[in-house]
């Protein structure tokens, strides 16, 4: 009985001191968020990337604090890895389907195209400064607007190149919309696709390649069966 009495005690003083919070802030003995207008959470809960079936996602509270500045610089940092992360996974998924091009990558050693692998193999085959050539590109990306310059001008992400956007508001928010959604699957993508190159040591993540998987000590057991 005292054990009970003590044990329902300590959850009653959570509760209570839960019901306090959310009555304090919204005005609600009940705690209607909606009520809670000066949630730093409402800066953001509009912004482009708030998608369903998740909504407003921040599972670290990396925007609670409400600083406009530093989720303008976030979400410029998360375009850029979009759109890297899609074009990366476009490159794994293209020469497969295509092919690659006619002709030497470097004519004076006499790499072909169509001898270098794909996936992460591809680095041992890549002239040394063919990779410093990748790396200037990139670096003439970042600033040959100016350093952030996305960022002062409030418009993250923008970088002046207009060729898929749209005159009409609707049309456009949508579209912007997909980048997003899109590049957050694409980094997801290469991930998974580097994960399986790097462990089977094929761009496709042939799994029979992977021999020093634990599970190939259970793979004979019973219950392995078809079609699985």
């Amino acid at each position: 009985m005292v054990i009970g009495e003590s044990s329902k005690g300590c959850v009653a003083m959570m509760a209570i001191i839960g019901m306090f919070f959310q009555d304090g802030l919204t005005g609600s003995a009940w705690g209607d968020w909606a009520n809670y207008t000066d949630s730093p959470l409402r800066a953001f809960e509009s912004e482009l990337g708030v998608q369903a079936p998740v909504g407003y996602w921040d599972p670290l509270g990396l925007a609670r604090d409400g600083d406009v500045a530093a989720f303008q610089r976030r979400r410029s940092v998360e375009l850029k890895h979009g759109r890297i992360a899609m074009l990366a996974t476009m490159g794994y998924i293209t020469p497969e389907v295509a092919g690659k091009f006619p002709g030497y990558l470097d004519p004076s050693t006499g790499l072909k195209f169509e001898d270098v692998p794909n996936g992460l193999a591809a680095f041992s085959k890549v002239p040394a400064a063919g990779v410093a050539q990748i790396l200037l590109y990139m670096g003439w990306c970042e600033v040959s607007r100016g350093a952030g310059s996305d960022i002062a001008s409030g418009r993250p992400g923008d970088f002046g190149w207009y060729v898929l956007t749209s005159s009409d508001p609707e049309e456009k928010q949508k579209k912007l919309s997909a980048e997003i959604a899109n590049g957050r699957l694409a980094m997801m993508a290469i991930i998974g696709m580097f994960y399986q190159d790097g462990l089977t040591g094929s761009a496709w993540g042939d799994w029979a390649n992977y021999t020093d998987s634990p599970l190939r000590a259970f793979e004979n057991e019973l219950g392995v069966q078809a079609p699985v």
